[in-house]
C-alpha cells in the first residue's frame, strides 16, 4: 500500500507539472518535443498532417521511462501506410501499471498537396482502467493537424488534440482528459542544420515553452540540443542514427524536481514497391 500511495503522489505531481503533454501522449522524436513542425518524421498523436509526409510506409516503436519509475513508462506503436490519394496511420499508446493505466487507439488520415501544405485528422479512443470499480470507461477524441510550407527552408506546424474537451465520467468522479493547442516553427540554416521552436497551451495549465537544433553530423547520426520551459526549465539532450532503412532516436530530459526521463524510438521503413 506504502508503494501504490507514493506512485499516486509521484503521478499527481508530474500531472501538474507537465499538464500541457498528456501522460497518454507519446514523447516525440524531436528534442523537447518540438514535433509540431517537424516535416521529417512522425509520431504517434502529436501531430497528424505528418503522416501525410511520409514517403514510405514504415513501422515503429517506442518506450518511455519516466523518471526511472517503470509504473509511470509508456509504450506505443505506429504503422504509417502510404497510398496515392491519402496516408493512413494507426497507432496505439499505454500509460501506466497494473492497478491503473491508459490506453490511446488512433486512426488518422493525412495527405500532402504538392508540397506546399499537410493536412491530418486522427479519431482517437481513450480509455482508462479503475481499480476502485474494475472497470474500463471510454471516450471518443478528435484530432487536427496542419503544417503549411511558406519556403523550402522555413515550416509551421499547428495541432490540436482533444479540441471538443471531452472528458471522462464515472460513478463516483470525472477524469479530466487535456485540450491541447500546439504551433511551432522549423527553420533550415543549412541542411544539416534544423531549429524547432513551439509552443504549447493546455486550457487550464500554463503555456509550454520548447526549442530545440538538430545538427546531422554525419550521413547516419543527428545530435540534438534543446530545452522547454513549463513552471521550471528542462534542458534535453538526444541522438539520432540511421542503419539502412532502421533509424533510431534517443532523447533525454532533466526536470529539476521529477529527475530523469529519458525516450527510445525505433523505425523501420518498408522499400517502395
Amino acid at each position: 500500500m506504502k508503494k501504490i500511495y507514493s506512485l499516486l503522489v509521484i503521478f499527481s505531481f508530474c500531472q501538474l507539472s507537465i499538464s500541457q503533454i498528456s501522460s497518454i501522449v507519446p514523447t516525440s522524436n524531436s528534442i523537447a518535443q518540438t514535433s509540431v513542425a517537424d516535416n521529417h518524421s512522425w509520431t504517434a498523436f502529436n501531430n497528424p498532417a505528418m503522416l501525410g509526409n511520409l514517403e514510405q510506409t514504415e513501422i515503429g516503436f517506442q518506450f518511455e521511462n519516466r523518471y526511472i519509475i517503470p509504473e509511470l513508462s509508456n509504450k506505443s506503436l505506429q504503422f504509417g501506410v502510404v497510398s496515392n490519394l491519402v496516408n493512413t496511420g494507426i497507432s496505439f499508446s499505454h500509460f501506466g501499471y497494473s492497478l491503473y493505466h491508459e490506453m490511446l487507439i488512433g486512426l488518422g488520415l493525412a495527405r500532402n498537396f504538392s508540397n506546399k501544405f499537410s493536412m491530418g485528422v486522427q479519431f482517437n479512443y481513450y480509455s482508462a482502467y479503475f481499480a476502485a470499480s474494475n472497470s474500463y470507461r471510454g471516450a471518443l477524441l478528435p484530432q487536427v493537424g496542419l503544417s503549411v510550407q511558406l519556403s523550402p527552408v522555413f515550416n509551421l506546424g499547428f495541432n490540436t488534440f482533444n479540441p471538443t474537451q471531452t472528458n471522462l465520467k464515472t460513478e463516483f468522479t470525472e477524469k479530466r482528459i487535456p485540450s491541447i493547442f500546439s504551433f511551432g516553427s522549423e527553420y533550415y540554416f543549412s541542411p544539416e542544420l534544423i531549429w524547432r521552436t513551439q509552443i504549447d497551451k493546455e486550457l487550464s495549465s500554463n503555456y509550454r515553452f520548447a526549442t530545440g537544433f538538430e545538427y546531422s553530423m554525419l550521413h547516419n547520426l543527428a545530435i540534438k540540443l534543446g530545452a522547454y520551459n513549463s513552471d521550471y526549465l528542462v534542458p534535453c539532450l538526444g541522438f539520432g542514427f540511421i542503419s539502412g532503412r532502421f533509424l533510431m532516436d534517443l532523447n533525454c530530459e532533466l526536470h529539476p524536481l521529477l529527475g530523469l526521463n529519458t525516450m527510445i524510438a525505433i523505425r523501420y521503413h518498408f522499400l517502395k514497391h
